[in-house]
């Protein structure tokens, strides 16, 4: 069951009943999907009709919906604000209309739809026009509009895999007129390929560079890892490998999804790509994540000693996740149980638990940077300072007063050390090379920076 649909049916009993109907079938699915694939050796393939199902979905629909009336469809984190950044002023309209249209959660994958099929029309004549600088424009700001409508399904259908397919044309289409360099990129993890496009710095023109991993968020979608211009890594002589990881945006449309041992990998089969770029100096490759991309690199680099640095934000480091699965927006919870191909809540419960950087963080030996919220309502700051006892690379994190999961929007953020930068920055010190002091920094809400060392 397509939960947008889910969404809209009108009467909540009858909904519940109806919910735990296809919560049973899918069960007895997903449990035959999986013999099957145990019996002839491969991963669990993307199921094709249904989605999961949870407990506290069937009972606070109604919830989110009133929440998003009253609160629009950032009420959970600044999707539109994170989503339009990387398009610039150019994409400013489209999202006021997003956010103008969406006023319950079924409204959000036709709203973004029809922003895309706009954006993607102008592009097409542009295109034919040869009026290439605008094609370049309005195709990118089309793929980013595609990816945004493939977020609220959680299921391998037909509507996710057009949306995808059409993202993919869009971006590739971006690629070729793009102002740098752009590879289209299938990186072999196991028996399946990881997606990914590997950007090259403005204006190269020979030699190897420094390259950093992105991993985006549950939420989000290795095409904005790289803005539309001044990418703040391209900027600094740096190369970008953006990745869709395991059980991230179209990895489950492959049939590649979350597991320790999948996120264990990825560290090792990025490097190795990289390595093999003439492009990329092998010796200088870092990683870079945020939300849940934070824990996903924090797993990466702990199992990839060639990666020389690790900056992280917006922290998911609690083991277990428990705040985020169970206290937060049941969203977050349905959306990482189809990442994670599990349908059942109760096997997604005992799931969940093996994700932990608890036995990982301890053989990280490079710098380590965390920009974190105060207070982080997904990831409580105990969680990432537990951890932070355990690294004993060169360590450094900054805490911004006021913050919450998403760093930024409060003043610490605006008027303290602006947090892309910090992290591009840093990053940028670390794979040239240049020492660091481990240090505590807390951000207040002047802007000031007030550190400590750690011991």
């Amino acid at each position: 069951m397509d939960r947008r649909d889910f969404l809209q049916t009108a009467s909540l009993a009858a909904a519940a009943t109806a919910g735990a109907a296809v919560t049973a079938v899918k069960n007895v699915e997903a449990s035959q999907a999986r013999t099957a694939a145990s019996a002839s050796g491969v991963g669990a393939p993307a199921l094709q009709r249904g989605g999961p199902m949870t407990k506290r979905w069937t009972e606070q629909r109604w919830q989110l919906d009133n929440i998003i009336q009253a609160n629009g469809m950032d009420w959970d984190q600044p999707r539109s604000v994170y989503l339009s950044a990387p398009s610039g002023a150019l994409a400013n309209s489209d999202f006021a209309a997003v956010r103008a249209r969406i006023k319950k959660y079924a409204d959000a994958a036709p709203a973004f739809e029809q922003q895309a099929r706009r954006r993607e029309a102008v592009a097409r004549e542009a295109e034919a026009a040869g009026n290439t600088i605008t094609a370049r424009e309005n195709y990118y700001i089309a793929a980013i509009h595609w990816g945004a409508a493939q977020w609220p399904i959680d299921e391998a259908d037909e509507q996710n895999l057009e949306y995808n397919t059409r993202k993919r044309e869009c971006y590739l289409k971006y690629s070729r007129v793009a102002d740098h360099k752009i590879d289209e990129v299938w990186i072999p993890l196991g028996d399946k390929k990881m997606p990914a496009w590997l950007h090259l710095p403005y204006g190269y023109a020979g030699g190897r560079v420094p390259a950093v991993v992105s991993v985006p968020g549950m939420d989000s979608l290795k095409e904005i890892s790289v803005s539309l211009y001044g990418d703040r890594f391209l900027s600094r002589g740096i190369a970008v490998l953006a990745i869709d990881g395991p059980g991230q945006y179209e990895a489950p449309l492959v049939g590649l999804y979350v597991s320790m041992a999948n996120w264990m990998q990825t560290g090792k089969v990025s490097v190795d790509y990289l390595a093999s770029r003439p492009e990329i100096d092998a010796d200088k490759i870092g990683i870079v994540g945020s939300s849940f991309g934070s824990f996903f690199s924090t797993i990466a680099a702990a199992n990839e000693p060639r990666i020389k640095a690790v900056a992280v934000s917006a922290t998911c480091l609690e083991p277990g996740g428990h705040t985020i699965f169970e206290e937060a927006s049941p969203t977050f919870k349905m959306r990482f149980m189809f990442m994670s191909n599990i349908l059942e809540e109760k096997a997604f419960d005992e799931f969940r638990k093996t994700l932990t950087w608890e036995g990982h963080a301890e053989k990280i030996s490079v710098p380590y940077l965390c920009l974190a919220g105060e207070f982080d309502e997904l990831c409580p700051m105990r969680y990432t300072e537990a951890m932070f006892k355990v690294l004993k690379a060169p360590k450094q994190l900054v805490v911004y007063a006021e913050s919450r999961h998403s760093v930024g929007g409060v003043s610490s953020a605006n008027l303290g050390p602006v947090p892309a930068v910090l992290v591009a920055d840093w990053m940028a010190a670390r794979l040239a090379g240049k020492p660091m002091t481990s240090e505590k920094w807390f951000v207040d809400g002047a802007g000031r920076v007030n550190k400590t060392a750690f011991a």
